[in-house]
């Protein structure tokens, strides 16, 4: 374990939708709370709970971290489109407002050892037409996690990801690629070394889990 890891928290971003970062913010709060850690959840946004999934992002976030926070905490905004968090809201006729995103956070960190993030998309989503999630990023001043795929194109995506957190004066903790699988081919195993050496930055590996089964995850630290 890192000697960083629960350091105040860490906020998980990814180079784009469906690559894994509700799993991995899973994964890290879970890691935490297995070590004793008071551990809270936030992301600022959910949509496309329209979709009936499972279990929602917040909701497997709460689990994880064995937190009793409400919805409310962990997500001050839900909705049912499976859309843009700035097109959601307004599709809803309301708009986003950074601050109370800033305050929920906060209200959510207070009293805990530390706080897992889960932005929305990537870094330069809208959460509001003139508020990006790396603006919510850099307002709450946790280093980040990036998640991405492993596969052919991951390292451009990954590297200009991580341009843009270092051009807003961010920290990059750590890239995690997932799903990665038992025998990674040539391509997976040159992506990940080509992100560490050109990113300057460290890579880690998460295999698909079962998600029903957190006794059986492995650990992630920062």
């Amino acid at each position: 374990m890192s000697d960083r890891s629960g350091g105040g928290g860490i906020f998980v971003t990814g180079t784009g939708t469906e690559v894994g970062k509700t799993v991995v913010a899973a994964v890290l709060a879970h890691t935490l709370a297995a070590e004793g850690r008071g551990v809270a959840v936030f992301k600022p946004c959910v949509t496309g709970l329209d979709e009936n999934p499972p279990e929602a992002d917040h909701e497997l976030l709460r689990r994880a971290a064995g937190s009793d926070q409400s919805d409310e905490q962990i997500a001050p905004y839900r909705y049912g489109p499976p859309a843009s968090p700035h097109l959601a809201a307004a599709l809803a006729g309301e708009e986003i407002d950074p601050e109370r995103l800033r305050a929920a956070a906060r209200d959510a960190a207070d009293g805990a050892d530390a706080i897992v993030c889960e932005g929305v998309g990537g870094l330069l989503v809208p959460l509001a037409p003139d508020y990006l999630v790396r603006d919510l990023a850099v307002d709450l001043g946790y280093p980040l996690a990036i998640v991405a795929s492993p596969g052919l194109g991951t390292i451009n995506h990954t590297l200009l990801t991580i341009a843009a957190a270092r051009a807003a004066g961010l920290e990059v903790a750590l890239v995690v690629l997932t799903p990665w699988p038992e025998h990674p081919s040539e391509i997976k195993e040159s992506n990940r070394e080509t992100i560490a050496a050109v990113g300057k930055v460290e890579v880690r590996t998460l295999p698909t889990l079962d998600l029903g089964a957190p006794e059986t995850w492995p650990q992630l630290s920062w």
